[in-house]
């Protein structure tokens, strides 16, 4: 089954009713736990990778480690996404590098801070489309803002989408999903109180717009990972995020995929500074990179889960991306 299309993953679970997860990625370990628990739960699943992630990496190596995922899964259905590329430019390395599905936020301007005009969202997200779509790549963007910072990504402000604006740009652009803001934040401090997202604005968007709704920001910083970063030598008071009731109110609602970054560096970290605390005498990578892949994978699981997406991955009959250009073409 191996890569597909991310129009064609959002699209049928759409149809299903569940989200898919969409697992940030940044070296073999977290792939590996990520492809682990979907096989385990034969789930369809998104692994993306961000632009600051790619830079880590040169660009090729994360690149051929996400083909290596593909490669080794031949039954789980799978999506290779480009998370917040900010420019035509970072899309075209993704799509030269295999990417079968990409982001361009054109919320922020391209030094991935300022928040931009709605003019600009439009032309560049036109922009990306038009080399996308070429070439059989589905394109996600973004109206509204999220708050928080995460991987040098977002304004720190939070700026709810306009029902309104969403169909407006949607109409304006034709792209394959959109990623809203309502309430939601990156990183591992989401909410000062209690968690509230703007269900009334996620009704209104879809009742008037009819593609794939996406939700960034949503990881649910799980309050024993807190614990267990703190209990060996952590700092992390206060952080909170997104419960898994309120995404699953989301999904519920319309939401068809369900970033998740956070969580997965808190299970990574968790796992290692345990490790290191009680053998302080280790010192080869693999006595502690085990340890939080298999905490990976136990994480991802649960959220496979959550989501809705354990045993859908059968559901697939896979399209390519030729298949995708001709689809694209025909429009």
């Amino acid at each position: 089954m191996a890569l597909i299309p991310g129009k064609q993953i959002l699209e049928e679970a759409r149809k299903k009713g569940y989200g898919v997860g969409a697992y940030n990625v940044n070296n073999m370990e977290q792939l590996q736990a990520i492809m682990s628990a979907a096989k385990e739960t034969q789930s369809p699943v998104i692994i993306q990778a961000s632009r600051g992630a790619l830079k880590y990496s040169n660009f090729t190596y994360l690149g051929y480690l996400m083909k290596a995922a593909v490669i080794e899964n031949p039954n789980i259905p799978v999506v290779m996404h480009l998370d917040h590329g900010n420019s035509l430019d970072s899309v075209i390395k993704a799509v030269d590098l295999g990417f079968s599905s990409v982001m361009i936020d054109g919320s922020l301007m391209e030094d991935g801070k300022t928040a931009s005009t709605y003019e600009y969202n439009v032309k560049v997200t036109r922009s990306v489309i038009e080399y996308a779509h070429a070439r059989g790549v589905s394109v996600e963007a973004e109206i509204g803002t999220l708050g928080g910072l995460e991987d040098g990504v977002g304004s720190g402000n939070i700026h709810l989408t306009d029902p309104k604006e969403a169909k407006k740009f949607v109409d304006a652009t034709g792209v394959d999903s959109l990623a809203i803001a309502i309430g939601t934040s990156h990183g591992a401090y989401k909410f000062k109180g209690a968690a509230n997202l703007a269900f009334d604005v996620l009704k209104e968007i879809r009742a008037l717009i009819d593609i794939p709704i996406v939700l960034h920001g949503a990881s649910s910083v799980p309050k024993e990972l807190i614990d267990e970063v703190n209990k060996y030598g952590g700092k992390m008071p206060g952080a909170t995020g997104v419960p898994i009731a309120s995404l699953q109110e989301a999904i519920k609602l319309g939401v068809s995929k369900i970033n998740v970054d956070t969580d997965g560096r808190l299970a990574i970290t968790a796992a290692v500074r345990k490790v290191l605390a009680e053998n302080p005498e280790k010192f080869d990578p693999r006595d502690y990179l085990g340890p939080a892949r298999t905490a990976l994978t136990n994480l991802i699981i649960t959220k496979m889960q959550n989501f809705g997406t354990a045993g859908h991955a059968k559901d697939y009959t896979p399209k390519s991306l030729e298949d995708m250009k001709k689809l694209y073409a025909s429009k």
